[in-house]
């Protein structure tokens, strides 16, 4: 049972910060066509924080897509 209410709490941690990301509109700039492909080859090379910065940096996109549904 503790595993449920760890991944619980993670969960909910998640979607607050998802949440204050659309509320306070503090949504990182989308990055420039030259710093996503060399961002995007970073990535297919298994860099996490690429992984990362492309999610942070597209973050914008996904909550214009929630809000729609």
């Amino acid at each position: 049972m503790p595993g449920i209410f760890t991944a619980m709490a993670l969960l909910v941690k998640e979607v607050i910060t998802f949440i204050s990301y659309i509320k306070n509109n503090a949504f990182p700039q989308p990055l420039s066509p030259e710093e996503e492909e060399k961002t995007l080859k970073l990535m297919a090379k298994g860099d996490p924080e690429a992984r990362n910065r492309l999610i942070e940096h597209n973050l914008r996109l996904v909550a214009h897509i929630v809000k729609m549904i």
